[in-house]
C-alpha cells in the first residue's frame, strides 16, 4: 500500500525500510482504524517519527489499549550537512552546519509524550545519525514553510537524507531514561544538572541548555520528584521505581 509515502522525507523512508527488514514486517498497514508504518511478524507496531512526537500520543495510547506493543523510532542528528541545489538539481554548495545535536536533544520532543515513558507496552528507540538537509535556491527571498523564519531567505528546505547511523539507544523502562542523568548529588537542582552535563566534554556546548527540559520531563513522568526549594531553585531526587 502507498497511503502516505509521498509525504515522507527520505530520512523517514530510509528508517522505515531499515526497520521493516530488521523486524521482517509489513509497511503502511491499515489496522484498528490506524495506518502503521510497520507491523512486525509478531504483531507489534513500529512508528517512525522524525519530529513532533506529540502528534502520535493519541494513536499510540489507543494502539496500546487495543493490546499491541509499540516501538517509536526517532532520529537525532548529531551532525548535519547542508546541500544547496539550483532548480536543475545541480549542487551549488555543501557545508557542515555549526549546530550539533546530542542524546539530550530528545527531551524537547519528550515533553509531548511523557505519559508513555513508564508504560510497559511502549519503547523508544533513538537513532543517532549524520544527515544531510537538502535545500533549493529560490529566485526571491521566501519565508519557511512553517513560518518560523525571522527573516526571509533565498532558499527553501526540500528534505532530509540519512547519511550514517552512528548509534542506537533503546528506552523501555524508567531506568533507561534515568541513565541519561550524569552523576549528581542526592538532591540536585537545574544548575547542578546543567554543570554536570557541561562537564561532559564529548557533548556539544548547547547540550546543557536542555537541563530544565530534562527535569520537566522526568518529573512529569514521575521519575524524579521535588524535595525542596532553596531561594529560587527547586531541588529534586530520583524516585525509586520497580520495573
Amino acid at each position: 500500500m502507498a497511503f502516505s509515502t509521498l509525504n515522507e522525507s527520505k530520512l523517514h523512508n530510509s528508517l522505515k525500510i531499515l526497520y521493516q527488514e530488521l523486524y521482517e514486517g509489513q509497511t503502511e498497514v491499515e489496522q484498528d482504524g490506524h495506518i502503521y508504518d510497520i507491523v512486525t511478524k509478531n504483531g507489534n507496531i513500529i512508528e517512525i517519527q522524525t519530529k513532533n512526537l506529540a502528534k502520535l500520543l493519541p494513536k499510540i495510547l489507543d494502539t496500546i489499549e487495543k493490546g499491541h506493543n509499540v516501538k517509536l523510532v526517532h532520529p537525532v542528528p548529531l551532525t548535519t550537512r547542508i546541500e544547496l541545489k539550483d532548480d536543475d538539481g545541480k549542487i551549488i554548495s555543501k557545508r557542515k552546519s555549526p549546530k550539533k545535536g546530542s542524546i539530550y536533544s530528545i527531551f524537547r520532543e519528550l515533553t509531548g509524550i511523557y505519559p508513555l515513558l513508564t508504560n510497559p507496552h511502549f519503547s523508544l528507540e533513538v537513532v543517532e545519525i549524520e544527515m544531510t538537509e537538502e535545500r533549493i535556491r529560490t529566485d526571491q527571498p521566501v519565508q519557511s514553510k512553517n513560518g518560523r523564519r525571522r527573516f526571509r531567505r533565498n532558499w527553501q528546505k526540500t528534505g532530509k537524507r540519512l547519511d550514517t547511523i552512528i548509534n542506537t539507544r533503546r528506552f523501555s523502562k524508567p531506568a533507561d531514561y534515568l541513565s541519561l542523568l550524569p552523576p549528581l548529588p542526592q538532591s540536585f537542582s537545574a544548575a547542578d544538572l546543567k554543570k554536570a552535563i557541561s562537564d561532559q566534554k564529548d557533548l556539544p556546548t548547547r547540550a546543557a541548555s536542555n537541563a530544565h527540559l530534562i527535569l520537566w520531563v522526568l518529573s512529569h513522568a514521575g521519575l524524579i520528584e521535588q524535595t525542596e526549594t532553596r531561594g529560587r531553585s527547586k531541588y529534586y531526587k530520583v524516585v525509586s521505581i520497580q520495573r
